[in-house]
């Protein structure tokens, strides 16, 4: 049984860029020249994550339809996709219109391989501390989709303003049986840059966002992940 380790986050903005035509690395280096000084704090890692949805894929529609309110469920560790998983996390993503916050559980061990199925999540989940209500909503869910991708981590020299890129994204249809990963999808090209600041900073983000060469757009690895996989 592992001790409890909740987070929750306040809300905060983040501003999206699906970038098409730069490379990541043509990314990291307008990041690095920009006014606001950005700097790496962390060593570039693999972001592994398995997104939940209802039977209706409700969280799914949601998104497609503009909903103020919207939610995702999934299931996020890092470094190596497959075999042993320490230390997962359970994450509640909260979007309220551009504002979000995640609530964070830690979650019992667990291994994904082609042995996968629904015996696995319901064990790592029975057996961590986490309220008894989360427990029984994650169960009443189903996973959809697998995904990974590479990412860099950056921050503004005043500290109000922290920018993620994302490559290399890679996307894996997922049930609870039958998985054998074959059903993926890479996106070469893409790149997604993630804004994220506290919404006293709004003021001076747009200042900041216009000296980047990027358009703003709606963005969910959730969506196009499911869009490339089965649609």
């Amino acid at each position: 049984m592992q001790s409890l380790k909740e987070q929750s986050e306040t809300l905060r903005y983040e501003r999206k860029f699906l970038i098409t035509d730069y490379s990541h690395l043509d990314v990291e280096q307008i990041i690095k020249f920009h006014p606001a000084c950005f700097s790496e704090i962390f060593k570039e890692r693999t972001v592994n994550n398995i997104y939940f949805d209802t039977p209706g894929l409700m969280h799914y529609f949601d998104n497609i339809d503009g909903s103020q309110n919207r939610l995702k469920v999934r299931i996020r560790w890092y470094g190596e996709l497959f075999g042993q998983i320490q230390k997962p996390v359970l994450e509640y993503k909260i979007k309220k219109g551009l504002m979000g916050k995640k609530e964070s559980h830690l979650l019992d061990s667990f291994t994904l391989d082609e042995k996968f199925d629904k015996s696995q999540i319901e064990t790592a989940v029975l057996n961590s501390s986490i309220p008894i209500e989360i427990k029984n909503e994650l169960l009443s869910l189903k996973p959809y989709l697998l995904n990974n991708y590479k990412r860099k981590y950056f921050l503004s020299a005043n500290k109000k303003f922290r920018i993620t890129i994302d490559h290399h994204l890679t996307y894996y249809a997922i049930g609870y049986n039958g998985n054998n990963f074959m059903n993926k999808s890479i996106d070469y090209n893409a790149v997604v840059l993630e804004l994220k600041y506290n919404a006293s900073d709004e003021a001076e983000a747009k200042e900041l966002g216009s000296q980047l060469p990027f358009k703003m757009t709606k963005n969910s690895k959730y969506l196009q992940g499911l869009e490339r996989v089965f649609i």
